[in-house]
């Protein structure tokens, strides 16, 4: 079976080649608009779902659908639209717990799986010439709630607890597992 992961994230491309070389990119193109009444943590669940399904499929393809927000109290931090919204989104995070939610869904052409995977972020206080700084250097308009823990964000994180990689965009372990227990995929 040859893995396509609907995904033009480069992070994500990175993670999934740690353990396989046997994938393809392409994009789906879904409807990433979401009615206001759906409950926030289904949401990257819910646009996985989209992507799997909106990618073409053909014979012996496992498609990889994902998605991941940035959960603060009752918002979604999804990614910024300028610098400026970089840095507010880094100053609402900035000593606070918050919850990275990814998506997965994993579609062949019987069948359809689909699961999500939550990790809480401790960030610790920051200071404004931290946020400006990573801003300028980072340019994080590309990462939901405009930090990526792989870069010098890391070292504003004071605790995760869940899976490192979700906080990066694709759950790894969760996604192996899927492939293996639902599918019988191994990986390795």
């Amino acid at each position: 079976m040859k893995l396509v992961l609907a995904s033009k994230s480069p992070r994500r491309r990175e993670i999934l080649s740690m353990v396989t070389s046997n994938f393809d990119i392409r994009v789906s193109g879904a409807d990433e608009k979401i009615d206001a009444d759906i409950d926030l943590y289904d949401v990257p669940k819910i646009l996985a779902e989209r992507k799997a399904e909106a990618t073409p499929i053909y014979e012996n393809e496992v498609i990889i659908g994902c998605d991941t927000v940035v959960i603060l109290g009752d918002e979604i931090m999804g990614k910024p639209t300028d610098k400026n919204d970089a840095i507010r989104m880094l100053r609402s995070l900035s000593g606070t717990v918050h919850y990275v939610v990814s998506g997965i869904a994993i579609k062949t052409n019987e069948k359809l799986y689909s699961t999500s995977v939550t990790t809480a972020v401790k960030m610790r206080k920051l200071i404004d010439s931290e946020i400006l700084s990573y801003v300028e250097r980072f340019n994080p308009v590309d990462k939901a709630g405009a930090y990526g823990i792989q870069e010098m964000a890391g070292a504003f994180v004071e605790k995760i607890d869940g899976d490192f990689y979700n906080v990066v965009g694709l759950p790894l372990c969760e996604l192996v597992v899927i492939l293996r227990d639902e599918f019988g995929i191994n990986l390795n």
